[in-house]
């Protein structure tokens, strides 16, 4: 227990990541399967903030919001998910709650830079990626 709270082992690293992994994409799932179900009833009144058309939009945010968390608190394919979970929180924060006050750009903020920084340093050892590297490195 000292190791993971007093020092910066690999170990503790590799949990942090999990936990912001797992914790942040759970959340996300959330309100992607609001969008799943109530798929039908939004498809022609959805928010088109960069001129796809509404039923576009709302199959690119089901996709990062619900597939991509999933795949993401599997780490699997983690930084290349990652791109379509950040641009739509990016979208979200400067373009549909642009007007809006940071009441409402806080939460998509949040999951923003939680991406980004899941980007930067990948998804750590404890997941799908950090399974398959460490049996291609054994080769």
């Amino acid at each position: 227990m000292k190791k993971i709270v007093f020092s910066h082992t690999p170990i503790a690293l590799d949990l942090g990541l999990l936990l912001l992994r797992v914790g942040t994409s759970l959340m996300l799932v959330s309100h992607g399967w609001s969008k799943v179900i109530h798929f039908s009833e939004r498809l022609n009144s959805f928010a088109d903030p960069i001129g796809l058309g509404p039923a576009v939009s709302l199959q690119l945010v089901i996709f990062a919001e619900f597939f991509c968390a999933i795949f993401l608190i599997l780490g699997f394919m983690s930084r290349i998910i990652l791109i379509p979970m950040i641009i739509n929180m990016a979208v979200i924060t400067f373009f549909v709650h642009a007007n809006s006050g940071f009441d409402k750009q806080e939460l998509p903020l949040i999951y923003l830079l939680v991406f980004i920084v899941l980007l930067l340093l990948g998804p750590g050892k404890i997941s799908l990626d950090g399974k398959i590297l460490k049996k291609r490195n054994r080769y």
